[in-house]
């Protein structure tokens, strides 16, 4: 689907549909705006009181909406987040690295950014886990994915 056409505006709209049907809070955005400028451009969207089994905390959306998920302990979040079919990229903002740290052990994510997000080198693997699972592109492993080894054994009389 291309980007921000009319058809994929409608459907990231739906999903703020959903997100209401489902119970979830809409605290910010969910409409369509800059109607005038003749693009398909949507207000940043914030859910609140989000549970894990709702559509816009399961489907990946591919808009700008945030679902908040609320949790008590580290390890009720670390189950959270690997509640999915989606195991691409994660983010820990922690003030404690050892919590961070060991809860980036434990997500089922290709990356993860701690006290930061979308950080990325050519020289580090992109990839993910669970449906996510492309493979791994950039850095040397990305050869692994591009090429197929193949062996030829030859006997010579």
């Amino acid at each position: 689907m291309r980007w921000w056409t009319k058809r994929h505006l409608e459907r990231v709209l739906g999903y703020v549909e959903k997100g209401q049907a489902e119970g979830a809070s809409l605290v910010l955005g969910g409409d369509r705006i800059l109607k005038d400028s003749g693009g398909y451009f949507m207000a940043p969207t914030i859910f609140d009181n989000v549970k894990n089994k709702m559509s816009i905390a399961t489907e990946e959306i591919f808009g700008p909406v945030l679902s908040v998920i609320s949790f008590d302990t580290i390890e009720e979040a670390v189950g959270l987040a690997n509640d999915n079919a989606y195991g691409l990229g994660a983010a820990i903002w922690s003030s404690n690295i050892d919590t961070a740290l060991s809860a980036a052990r434990r997500l089922r994510a290709g990356q993860v950014w701690i006290n930061n997000y979308d950080a990325s080198d050519l020289s580090v693997p992109w990839g993910g886990f669970k449906q996510s699972e492309t493979g791994r592109d950039k850095s040397l492993h990305a050869f692994d994915e591009y090429t197929g080894l193949k062996a030829t054994w030859i006997q010579i009389r």
